[in-house]
């Protein structure tokens, strides 16, 4: 009987719990699920045929070695800087790995011995990355096979709230990692355009903004993510002359979060020690320069361009110009600004999330130039039951399900780009609703 051990039991692995679990009802399987709250674990089991919850604290290296061995393949669903540490024991105990997270040099490191043992070691088999890649390379390839060029390849993801559930000015909540969301763009962006090299430091992310529309649901904001620069050689396009990955925003967010990275006020640098009953006015106003005759909102618009209504509406809804204590006062002003956020930005049990990504190709045909436009819309069901937690997870799990029914034949260190991966992958999440709908527009 093959064991499957899913380490970590958080909002992401909803989809990805359950698909396996009912699995193993009828495959030859069981399912171990450890994480540090075993009762929360045990209630997402249900208790289903061949499934077993355990408690791990998964810093302790002899428990987490010791339930390791007894899996055949385990699943890492814990937070990112844990994932080398898991593979470097599958590695040593000879145990194929799966994870929705970047692939990163720890995990190249290991590339000889994985493919010396014969292991399979999958990253980036979940949302962005994961559904981007395989979506992407289904074109890229299918372009090639025809002799055609692409010249222009721009991806844009987004994690966030349907449309039903957008009742605050940021039309945003958190469906991922709040931290995350808080840090984002704080790496330099790197992209091309027409062959030029763009470089985007954090304090002009937000303001390097492509607006991308989804019919039916209006237009979002598109700035840079990370390196795009590398994905030319990951998807077999060294020479394309324009490659960009993004994040999407609703129209409006980033032009009022970027007041709080010119603020200094997401900033994870330093700590701050400031008095118990400071209030959000208060910290709002310890960025701002001191002048007696001033109003805290004077000084902000003094300070920050083009502070219109709708920058002005977010800010004022989240209570900085009012006398709301702090839910901290000690940390760094990212964490304390995070905390505030993790209160107003709460998902509610009715919310329902949305995930959006579009791909944007220009390709050269025979007959000419043409526009191939891919586009994802995927609605949650509850706080639960998210879009985020179905696009993350169920890559994953049907990719170890299609391992473990020897439909993937590889071996050694990989991300979902080759087509004995994505095919069957792709076809099964349309299966499970997960769809892209694809446009195309010749030039002359």
């Amino acid at each position: 009987m093959q064991t499957i051990l899913i380490l970590g039991g958080g909002k992401s692995s909803t989809y990805l719990i359950d698909y396996l679990a009912d699995s193993c009802a009828l495959q030859p399987r069981r399912l171990i699920l450890a994480d540090l709250d075993y009762a929360s674990a045990s209630a997402k089991l249900r208790g289903r045929t061949n499934t077993d919850a355990r408690q791990l604290n998964i810093e302790n290296e002899s428990d987490r070695k010791a339930l390791i061995g007894e899996a055949d393949l385990v699943v890492s669903m814990l937070p990112a800087f844990m994932h080398p540490v898991v593979a470097k024991d599958c590695l040593e105990l000879g145990k194929h790995f799966f994870t929705a997270s970047y692939e990163t040099d720890s995990l190249r490191e290991m590339k000889g011995e994985i493919e010396k043992k014969g292991l399979f070691f999958l990253n980036e088999c979940g949302l962005d990355p994961g559904i981007d890649h395989m979506s992407a390379m289904k074109i890229i390839d299918s372009a090639k096979a025809k002799g055609e060029e692409i010249t222009s390849f721009k991806s844009y993801c987004g994690g966030l709230l349907a449309p039903e559930s957008e009742d605050n000015p940021w039309k945003y909540k958190f469906t991922w990692n709040p931290r995350n969301v808080v840090l984002a763009g704080q790496a330099t962006s790197q992209y091309i355009e027409k062959g030029d090299l763009k470089f985007v430091p954090y304090h002009q992310l937000f303001r390097r903004l492509e607006t991308i529309n989804f019919p039916g649901l209006g237009d979002f904001d598109g700035y840079p993510n990370r390196d795009s620069l590398s994905y030319r050689k990951v998807y077999g396009l060294e020479n394309i002359p324009t490659m960009l990955r993004g994040t999407l925003r609703r129209a409006g967010y980033c032009k009022a979060w970027d007041v709080f990275v010119q603020l200094g006020m997401s900033d994870d640098s330093f700590q701050m020690d400031l008095p118990e009953n400071t209030n959000l006015r208060q910290f709002l106003n310890s960025f701002l320069p001191y002048d007696p005759d001033l109003s805290v909102e004077e000084k902000l618009g003094n300070l920050v361009r083009d502070l219109d209504f709708g920058t002005w509406e977010k800010i004022s809804w989240l209570g900085f110009f009012g006398s709301r204590r702090l839910p901290r006062t000690k940390g760094s002003p990212a964490q304390i600004l995070q905390s505030i956020l993790e209160e107003d930005w709460a998902l509610q049990p009715e919310d329902k999330d949305m995930i959006v990504m579009q791909h944007l190709f220009e390709i050269k045909t025979r007959e000419g130039m043409k526009e191939v436009t891919s586009s994802l819309v995927s609605f949650g069901e509850d706080s639960t039951y998210t879009a985020m937690a179905k696009t993350v997870g169920l890559p994953l799990a049907i990719a170890v399900d299609l391992f473990l029914q020897g439909k993937i034949h590889l071996t050694g260190l990989h991300i979902p780009v080759l087509p004995e991966l994505y095919e069957p992958i792709l076809k099964e999440l349309e299966k499970n609703g997960i769809r892209f709908r694809e446009q195309e527009k010749t030039r002359n």
